[in-house]
């Protein structure tokens, strides 16, 4: 035990004579590079007193150029080029996906107007944390910047978070009000997850946004997947991930091209002001936005376009307390409610009961909740006396993506099939409780055919006595029911 001992006390005093000669050398190096007169770069031309000393001395280096100040840019969109920082992508997706932005600028011209209610808030936070403004870009491929944006994973808002994380993220949801539509709450919460990924995956954020998309786990999954295979790692070569995963960043990443050098792709891209469109107002308690749009002189749909976390058209009782208003008219609207009676900050309209009257009926009439109309007039069954008043809380009505006025969902027209000509034509009369599915299962054929034919969208209502064209294989016709009559 002592003779190994004795070895290990050599060993370590023999490592720190090295340590000490190891640094006696660096510091003579660095002392003869520091007095040198003049230096050569690799090609041994001669290099200034003033650019070697960069990093020793700040008062001699040259100092590189400043970025501009964020409001020196009058376009919102020079801004956000000036902030670009995401790496590009080698893959052929990212050309792809340019192609069908520049073949579609109706679609572009939609997504922009749109975005012009939000764009200067999300590049202002972007900027604050550091990060490239390709991320303000995002909502663009998550939702269109569409703030009513709602998906088959239950995903909602701008930034099309899930309830889960949603809710880990402090983006609650109650029956008033949804966290994930709340322009400013759920733009903090993106940029905190994706602060998040970028430093799991060691500041690629490649894999970080890939991450924002399908979830931590899955990728780095795939990243083993490929490990274990000795294959590459980088997100174009992450081939187990799904398709929507693998045109994600892509997709960004066309957009942040198109944005950059939109003359080049033949885009007319709208110029945004570089200043705020909405500021945020205390209300301290609960409002009628029906009413704070009276005050600020502005539309219902204008207001609840930049507030659409409010599933009514009033604000939760239990908050939050704020509302997002038109800059210019802040201060008209803290004046106004300043002076506002607590009595008038909900709307009711007053409705006589008559003989046949439901409160289910009444509640449908009006577009809100039974048990409203009951917590407003101290109901506690369901019988109501005809001849006797009734307030209406229009507070409760439910509030949709149709009420906005910018944001509203277009209203496409069907697209039209041509009409096969090796099958025939059957003339299918609705019955009471058919749809499209049932209808193209009886048929032997797809909805979207049906819906073609006939100029109907895939989800419209069909109608009893309403006739539908159906174009069958021979074989089937005179398999015909007495409601399908072969057309003549």
């Amino acid at each position: 035990m002592l003779d190994q001992y004795n070895k290990k006390s050599r060993f370590q005093t023999f490592s720190r004579f090295l340590r000490s000669l190891f640094s006696l050398s660096l510091i003579a190096v660095l002392t003869a590079c520091a007095s040198s007169p003049s230096a050569e770069n690799t090609n041994g031309a001669p290099i200034s007193d003033e650019v070697s000393a960069v990093g020793l001395s700040s008062s001699s280096a040259n100092t590189p150029a400043e970025k501009p100040a964020p409001e020196s840019y009058t376009d919102l969109w020079q801004r956000i080029r000036a902030g670009y920082g995401i790496e590009a992508l080698d893959s052929p997706l990212v050309a792809r996906h340019e192609k069908w932005f520049s073949r579609n600028p109706a679609y572009m011209n939609r997504m922009v107007k749109r975005a012009r209610l939000y764009l200067y808030h999300i590049v202002d936070e972007v900027e604050k944390r550091n990060m490239p403004t390709e991320i303000a870009l995002l909502p663009a491929i998550e939702s269109a910047f569409k703030p009513h944006a709602y998906s088959r994973a239950r995903a909602a808002g701008l930034w099309q978070f899930i309830p889960s994380t949603g809710r880990y993220y402090g983006l609650h949801r109650t029956w008033w009000y949804d966290g994930r539509r709340d322009v400013t709450k759920a733009t903090r919460a993106a940029l905190d997850y994706l602060e998040k990924l970028h430093k799991e995956f060691d500041g690629n954020w490649h894999l970080a946004l890939a991450a924002y998309n399908a979830g931590e786990r899955r990728i780095m999954g795939a990243i083993e997947y490929n490990r274990r295979r000795g294959r590459s790692v980088e997100y174009q070569h992450l081939r187990t991930l799904k398709p929507e995963t693998l045109n994600y960043v892509p997709k960004l990443l066309a957009m942040a091209k198109i944005i950059a050098n939109p003359d080049q792709y033949n885009i007319q891209l709208a110029e945004i002001p570089n200043q705020p469109y909405f500021a945020k107002i205390e209300i301290g308690s609960q409002i009628d936005l029906g009413v704070v749009a009276k005050m600020a002189n502005i539309s219902l749909g204008d207001l609840y376009d930049i507030n659409p976390a409010f599933k009514r058209r009033a604000t939760s009782p239990d908050g939050p307390h704020y509302l997002l208003v038109p800059h210019e008219r802040r201060e008209i609207l803290l004046e106004a409610l300043q002076n506002l009676p607590d009595k008038k900050r909900i709307s009711y309209k007053r409705h006589r009961v008559r003989h046949g009257d439901a409160l289910s009926t009444i509640a449908r009439r009006y577009g809100v909740s039974v048990r409203a109309i009951q917590r407003t007039n101290g109901i506690r069954g369901s019988r109501i006396r005809a001849g006797s008043n009734l307030l209406i809380p229009v507070s409760t009505q439910r509030l949709t993506a149709r009420h906005g006025n910018i944001t509203r969902p277009v209203k496409r027209k069907p697209r039209r099939l041509a009409v096969p000509s090796n099958r025939v034509k059957l003339v299918h009369k609705v019955r009471r409780g058919d749809t499209l599915w049932g209808i193209a299962v009886r048929y032997n054929v797809y909805i979207y055919q049906i819906a073609g034919w006939n100029g109907l969208h895939r989800r419209s209502l069909l109608r009893p006595g309403q006739r539908i064209n159906v174009w069958v294989k021979p074989a089937l016709a005179p398999t015909a029911s007495a409601t399908s009559q072969p057309a003549t």
